[in-house]
């Protein structure tokens, strides 16, 4: 129930597991080699520690898989990441792990999975019937991946009957999901429905799971999605970079009618950006990134709850969180402006300022007073510091090597590989048709947006991405003028 301390850690070298891809895209292969032989001999899931399925799954399984996949590429992009007398051991850990997280889908009458699972004794018997959207449905990716390596449909096929239970609860007035149901009776708990804590990574993985399988269903879902924010979601004006009214921004509506519950947005949100650019929605994404670097001009950070309408943090805490660099760096990839790189160096020399420590950085207890938290959370070095390092990295293999990558939502790099396009076995569940048809990435289309990549032409790369008036409006939006 406290929302900035959570039990993530799980007591099997979280960090370390979490922070392995990072070491390879910054090309020291000593040091991965070094982390992942530390991993392979000592990391262990056989114990008696109860951890979320979701968190589980995104920092360890993920990064597992990942530096698995880093491993045995042929190609080694990022230089020489090869293990001498390497067995696939992450994979096997990595499937050992997964097959402990099973027990969270058994006993359902949903197929929504509980929350939490004991490694060594499953679904502990206190265990709540709620859990969030973005938890519950944010499995696909890393699941899907696991399975299509090893040739079993299992994990992929309990973690996309859960996507497609959740999708079904959708409201039929709004198109809209809650952010928190019962996994028993499919009752919405939480009636909440907006873009950040317990629904941001749902969203996202209905697109990046296409992205990966190119299975049409994913895309069509993920289209549909995006066309209800848009219509329930987003206020102010229409056009991000002309026209009169207020700067576009989503907030949280009920999701039954539509209505605005709350004037605050949460800081995972800013991740939103970042996923319009991968659609080609470039000039949303510019108008809504302008409005969480605002806020971090304002305090240095960004705290994990603002108030919009109050101008001021609601939950005060800054736990290093990457969503704001993530979009910083996907902006600047999609429109090469040059004033991401400025947002990036400020948001660097921030952190320098305000959060590092002794040994590492710390968590900001409060955003304004600037006072620590001796925590450090393992995605300050999967994301953060990845996203910064790819941000300024121009000559980075992620970008000149020819290969197609793509990051989970822990920010685990992933080659987009024919081997993941490719089940198998057939890609359904009970009483449904078989629908084998696949669609190419390069068809992907996304439904009810303004604009599109090409409307970033040259001339405009060296202007700022929003025009002055509006830039301004912005930060008195936020109160920083």
């Amino acid at each position: 129930s406290n929302l900035n301390i959570n039990d993530v850690l799980g007591n099997y070298s979280l960090t370390l597991i979490d922070a392995l891809d990072t070491l390879a895209v910054m090309g020291n292969s000593s040091e991965f080699q070094k982390a992942v032989k530390l991993v392979i001999d000592t990391v262990s899931f056989d114990k008696d520690s109860t951890v979320q399925v979701f968190e589980a799954t995104i920092r360890v399984l993920g990064s597992l898989l990942s530096a698995h996949i880093i491993i045995t590429d042929t190609k080694q992009p990022f230089g020489d990441m090869t293990i001498k007398d390497y067995d696939n051991e992450l994979l096997h850990l990595a499937h050992d792990l997964a097959v402990r997280l099973l027990p969270a889908f058994e006993n359902t009458k949903t197929g929504i999975p509980y929350p939490r699972v004991n490694l060594k004794k499953g679904v502990p018997p206190d265990s709540h019937n709620e859990t969030c959207t973005a938890g519950a449905g944010s499995l696909l990716v890393e699941f899907g991946i696991l399975s299509r390596l090893l040739g079993d449909s299992t994990f992929e096929w309990v973690a996309r009957r859960a996507v497609k239970a959740l999708w079904s609860l959708r409201s039929n007035n709004t198109g809209l999901l809650g952010n928190v149901v019962n996994i028993q009776t499919g009752h919405w708990v939480g009636k909440q429905s907006g873009l950040g804590a317990g629904s941001d990574s749902f969203y996202e993985y209905l697109l990046k799971s296409y992205i990966l399988f190119g299975e049409k269903e994913d895309l069509e879902m993920f289209n549909d999605a995006y066309r209800n924010i848009q219509n329930h979601l987003r206020r102010g004006r229409e056009a991000c970079n002309e026209g009169e009214g207020d700067p576009p921004l989503y907030v949280n509506v009920n999701m039954y009618t539509g209505q605005l519950m709350n004037t605050w947005i949460d800081s995972l949100q800013a991740f939103f950006p970042g996923l319009q650019v991968l659609i080609g929605d470039v000039e949303d994404a510019i108008c809504l990134h302008a409005f969480y670097y605002a806020i971090w001009k304002r305090y240095g950070a960004l705290p994990e709850r603002y108030n919009w309408q109050l101008q001021a943090p609601d939950v005060p805490f800054y736990p290093l969180r990457p969503e704001l660099v993530e979009s910083t760096y996907l902006l600047y990839q999609a429109t090469k402006n040059p004033f991401y790189l400025h947002v990036g160096m400020d948001i660097l020399q921030s952190l320098e300022k305000y959060t590092k420590a002794k040994c590492g950085y710390a968590t900001l207890h409060h955003v304004v007073e600037k006072t620590k938290e001796d925590r450090m959370e393992s995605f300050f070095l999967s994301e953060t510091c990845k996203y910064l390092y790819l941000l300024f990295d121009e000559e980075n293999p992620v970008h000149k090597s020819g290969n197609k990558f793509m990051f989970t939502t822990e920010g685990h790099i992933v080659s987009v590989d024919e081997r993941f396009r490719n089940s198998l076995w057939e890609d359904i569940l009970p009483g449904e048709e078989d629908s084998t048809e696949k669609t190419k990435p390069t068809e992907l289309k996304a439904a009810n947006f303004s604009s599109n990549c090409n409307r970033v032409p040259d001339e405009r790369r060296y202007l700022l991405p929003l025009k002055s008036n509006y830039m301004r409006q912005i930060d008195r939006m936020v109160g920083l003028i």
